[in-house]
């Protein structure tokens, strides 16, 4: 019989998380290093990253820095190349890097502005996940997590780019988790308004003005991310792929 704290032990893993080294990311990449995993933190800053590689060492796992900016396929290829090199298999990838500019207006979104959110939030997302989940598949096991949005269903003009790439990485968990399965597990998680560094940015009326919209109340706070994380990463989730989970307290 398995006990429910052995589901979730990550011990002798190895995850990728892009996006790693702040917000989500860095909640997850200290979760799974928690839970036994080696880590591998990507993001185009990498003082940002050997600061929370260093976090994660602490935690007596190994743990990889990589400046990567996931807009550009020979870059997630040298992310993927250089995980394998140090830890020779990745079990769990976690495709967390986005980004959602602001612009004046629809009509004003530029070709490059159009062009760097697509790459980021989808493009280099879309080849990282192909070049890993081809070698999981072929060594037989392995996790990938997209994290997607609430703007990917509920649309803004604000976001609407964004929305775009998000809502199509609903559509690639499901066509590779057939892909790729029956070997790898490919799930998404949609978090809806969280407070993350990027929430500086908003205005004291903005934020208490989302309790209004979400059921619980209030916006999420980085930490509630885990959860979901850990299930998808783990055995715990065994048997889900293929699935979008909602992790927005309720946004109507």
């Amino acid at each position: 019989m398995t006990h429910a704290s052995e589901l979730f032990d990550l011990t002798g893993r190895t995850a990728i998380v892009t996006g790693g080294s702040r917000g989500l990311g860095r909640e997850m990449v200290l979760a799974f290093a928690e839970h036994g995993a080696n880590v591998v933190i990507a993001s185009r800053k990498l003082d940002n990253c050997e600061s929370v590689a260093a976090e994660a060492r602490a935690l007596g796992v190994e743990a990889m820095a990589y400046a990567c900016h996931v807009g550009y396929w020979d870059q997630v290829e040298g992310l993927a190349d250089a995980a394998y090199e140090q830890f020779g298999d990745i079990d769990i990838l976690v495709n967390n890097a986005g980004m959602s500019p602001l612009y004046p207006s629809i009509a004003e979104i530029s070709e490059a502005l159009y062009d760097k959110v697509m790459d980021v939030n989808l493009k280099g997302t879309f080849r990282l996940t192909a070049i890993v989940a081809e070698r999981m598949k072929e060594r037989g096991s392995g996790s990938v997590v997209f994290v997607s949005s609430s703007a990917a269903v509920k649309p803004s003009p604000s976001e609407v780019v964004y929305g775009m790439a998000k809502a199509s990485l609903h559509n690639l968990t499901e066509s590779m988790s057939r892909a790729y399965g029956p070997e790898v597990r490919v799930n998404c998680i949609q978090p809806g308004p969280f407070l993350t560094d990027i929430s500086k940015a908003w205005s004291a009326e903005m934020i208490a003005g989302l309790g209004n919209q979400i059921s619980l109340g209030r916006a999420g706070q980085p930490g509630e991310v885990v959860g979901a994380a850990l299930y998808f990463a783990s055995d715990a989730g065994i048997y889900t792929t293929g699935a979008i989970l909602r992790l927005d307290g309720g946004l109507r």
